[in-house]
């Protein structure tokens, strides 16, 4: 079935006295850059999962929490299921599978501006292995293609489904960046999840640490100046998350001090810049995206460390959190 743009009778919360609460757990999986943690952003209404247009920027299983009168949908947003080249690339598929025998619903991110290629079909097919949850295609990026593309490519996701066995729930294109018909795939996402009540209090976005928060959003300030040279060299560690002593209460500040590794002495100067030009850009960008996270000024102290070739060293990988 594939939901354009009218609303289906339940986007509606029933008033009637015996009107029915869900809540429950989704996971978007999807190639890497998919659009999925953009997706989690847009459903929440608020910045929870670092995005960037570097491939495989997402490590951790951020929950976005969407509340509604008639529902509360706990997005887990996963790394991208990739064929892996190192310790980190096992460990990250690990926590894509994990997530996915866990949640109520499954949404399939998959551009609508790409064609489906070996790795959607890789994703599928462990997919199709699953039975009981209900799986739903997210077409992602419809603001990037024509009309007549998008109508190949909603026919294409839904004949790959047929060819492998399996029925999608519900076929939706969305646009998190023209924030098109995000609405409409909470309203399709909300029906699949079980009876009961709210799992979060009103006003949670996210389950996540503050410091884990922290630190992605350094991270992903960090990606952006190095295009393509450092894609996944970089981690970033939160030391230290203190109130400053001896403020005034109406002029609080808080001492953030963090490390960020790379894995050879050679990326220093790439992350440092000229006369620690690039350091500085990153510095600036991320307080600015924290004291918006916590709402409170902020002093951010940033290290550039080396911690050798940590990808593929399970010691170095514990240690940086993973």
């Amino acid at each position: 079935m594939v939901a354009m743009s009218v609303r289906s009778q339940s986007s509606e919360p029933s008033e009637s006295p015996e009107a029915v609460h869900r809540a429950g757990f989704a996971c978007f999986v999807g190639r890497p850059n998919a659009g999925k943690s953009t997706l989690t952003n847009a459903l929440v209404g608020q910045k929870v999962a670092i995005t960037s247009n570097r491939p495989q920027t997402t490590r951790h299983t951020v929950r976005g929490i969407v509340h509604r009168p008639d529902a509360q949908l706990i997005l887990v947003d996963t790394p991208g299921l990739h064929k892996p080249r190192t310790l980190l690339g096992e460990r990250l598929n690990d926590v894509v599978r994990t997530t996915w025998a866990e949640v109520d619903v499954i949404g399939f991110c998959l551009p609508a501006d790409q064609k489906i290629g070996p790795g959607d079909r890789f994703i599928a097919k462990e997919l199709a292995g699953i039975r009981k949850t209900p799986k739903v295609a997210i077409v992602t990026k419809t603001d990037l293609v024509d009309s007549k593309a998008l109508a190949e490519q909603l026919i294409a996701i839904d004949q790959l489904g047929k060819e492998l066995g399996f029925e999608w729930a519900e076929i939706v294109p969305v646009s998190a960046v023209g924030d098109k018909q995000v609405g409409l795939l909470a309203d399709l996402l909300v029906p699949l999840l079980p009876e009961g009540p709210a799992l979060y209090p009103e006003g949670d976005l996210t389950d996540e640490p503050e410091q884990v928060m922290v630190a992605e959003l350094i991270r992903e300030a960090a990606l952006e100046g190095v295009r393509d040279e450092l894609p996944h060299s970089i981690a970033v560690v939160v030391e230290e998350m203190l109130p400053r002593e001896d403020r005034p209460a109406d002029r609080p500040l808080l001492d953030i001090h963090a490390n960020v590794y790379i894995e050879r002495p050679s990326q220093k100067g790439i992350i440092i810049g000229p006369k620690g030009k690039r350091l500085k850009e990153v510095g600036i960008k991320s307080r600015k995206h924290i004291e918006a996270l916590l709402g409170t000024p902020v002093f951010l102290d940033l290290h550039v460390k080396v911690a050798k070739d940590w990808q593929r060293d399970p010691r170095q990988l514990r240690k940086l959190g993973f």
